[in-house]
Order: structure tokens, then sequence, then C-alpha cells
């Protein structure tokens, strides 16, 4: 399994801190999978091909978490999905992180989201 920070995050992130260089994320986009999407984020795609903005509260004790639901509305296809990719573009750009989402199968024409909240990114913080 290859859940977590993406290649992409990690090195900005490093860079950020060992080389004087900018980073900021304007936008994070969630595109829903249905199996693990691999290090590059690209594996098991969901028939929902459409990424949705996702907004998070201030991190906290080395976690990140969603402070607003992350609706889609008439979803593509019937299926399970259980895991999901951030990226920094709504159509292409860069694989920011992954993780799992609880599974709660849905129709073709259903109305899918993942409630504040229940989207997280962490680190694990010295302690």
């Amino acid at each position: 399994m290859a859940h977590g920070i993406g290649a992409y995050l990690g090195n900005a992130w490093l860079n950020a801190l060992g080389n004087n260089t900018s980073f900021a994320v304007a936008q994070v986009y969630v595109k829903l999978h249905v199996g693990d999407p691999g290090a590059a984020g690209t594996a098991n795609p969901a028939t929902e091909t459409t990424r949705k903005a996702a907004s998070f509260g201030v991190a906290s004790a080395g976690v990140l978490t969603s402070d607003d639901d992350v609706t889609w509305t008439n979803i593509a296809g019937s299926e399970d999905a259980n895991h999901f990719t951030a990226w920094d573009s709504l159509t292409t750009g860069n694989f920011l992180f992954s993780g799992t989402i609880t599974a709660n199968p849905y129709d073709a024409g259903d109305t899918y989201a993942i409630d504040a909240g229940n989207l997280t990114a962490s680190l694990t913080l010295a302690s």
C-alpha cells in the first residue's frame, strides 16, 4: 500500500526548509479511488473523475482536518470509493497526498459527500 505524502509534496517541503524555496498550495482538490491509488496517486481511479475543492482548518498536533464537506452531486457510476487523493489542480497538477475513506457504496446519480472533519492528513511529530 502507498498511502501518505507524495514525492512532490515531500520534496517541496524539504526544499522550503533546507533551500529557502517558497512553497504554497492555493487550493487542494480531492479525487475518489476504488482501491489504493499507489505512489503516484493514479491507480484505481473511481468512475467519477471530477476533483472537488477541499478546505482545511489550522493544523494541530500534526493533523490537518477538513473543515467543510467535500460533495459530488449526480455522481458518475455505481461504486464503493474507499481511497482518496489530494491534488494542487482541478484537472492536472501535482499529487499531494492520499489516504483511506470509510467505504460507502453509491449509485450513479447519487450525491456523495465526505463530511467535514472526515478528511485528514497527519505527520508524526517528535515527542
